[in-house]
């Protein structure tokens, strides 16, 4: 797949790619192309903002330098530089906007599919982009939360990092990624937590000690108390997402059980 992202400031992109456990991603499954829009501006200064019509504080991105960027986007992605009037989606492009679906385990497995072509990725600035693109050329748009950032690129490295965690072999062990919080393989449900060495550390309250079970060696108990954990977790930092799980029928007796004992209210 392929994501080619438009941004006025490529260098806040451009050393993620080579760092940390994704970079495996990025030289492989997943190609990412920059593409510095102040390239397809006009005029000595590549002017690509200018004062909102009907006044108002800031700046707004030009519509005329974006399509044609985007347009040579498509172009070098062997596709006709404007999609026809009716047509289905060939590649989709997203902007990053707070108008837009939140991004969700959900959201970053589409994207992250194989056999899908990737996306074309409009980081805004400013107050924002000309609402004439943005109904011509924008297919989709992503919010990282109810708050605004000075940019898309932040929210542009969240969903590759997200879709690059997916692919085979990124993170050495698929198992990895298939019990992260909101994983289908636990059920949407958070991760439960995590102990490595010393068994017993002496921090500042004292000694503390690692849950006997995962020293027990007994891989069902342990399983069980890990999947206790995922369930209690859930009730305490996202009853939302329980509710969602026990909705859709994901919760299992033994699951309700658990949180009986830890003092939430079950939904049996």
């Amino acid at each position: 797949m392929r994501f080619d992202i438009i941004t006025l400031f490529p260098e806040l992109i451009e050393p993620y790619l080579s760092v940390g456990v994704v970079r495996r991603a990025f030289a492989g499954a997943v190609q990412v192309r920059l593409w510095p829009l102040r390239d397809f501006a006009d005029g000595h200064y590549r002017r690509v903002d200018d004062r909102p019509f009907g006044g108002g504080p800031g700046m707004v991105m030009l519509a005329e330098p974006l399509y044609r960027c985007w347009q040579a986007i498509r172009l070098d992605r062997g596709l006709p530089a404007c999609r026809p009037a009716g047509a289905a989606v060939d590649v989709p492009t997203v902007l990053f906007s707070p108008a837009g679906e939140r991004l969700s385990h959900d959201v970053v497995a589409r994207y992250a599919q194989p056999a899908t072509p990737g996306a074309i990725l409009l980081c805004g600035r400013y107050e924002g982009v000309d609402q004439r693109f943005v109904d011509a050329c924008v297919d989709a748009q992503i919010s990282l939360g109810d708050f605004v950032l000075s940019g898309g690129e932040i929210a542009a490295v969240a969903l590759l990092d997200a879709v690059a965690r997916l692919q085979p072999g990124v993170l050495g062990d698929q198992a990895s990624a298939e019990q992260d919080s909101f994983n289908p393989g636990v059920d949407g449900l958070l991760d439960c937590p995590h102990y490595t060495r010393p068994e017993v550390w002496q921090g500042p309250v004292g000694p503390m000690a690692v849950p006997p079970v995962l020293l027990s060696g007994h891989h069902a108990q342990i399983e069980a108390w890990r999947r206790a954990q995922r369930v209690q977790a859930t009730a305490r930092w996202r009853p939302d997402v329980l509710a969602r799980a026990r909705a859709e029928g994901r919760l299992r007796p033994a699951d309700e059980h658990a949180l009986r004992e830890a003092g939430y209210n079950s939904g049996l």
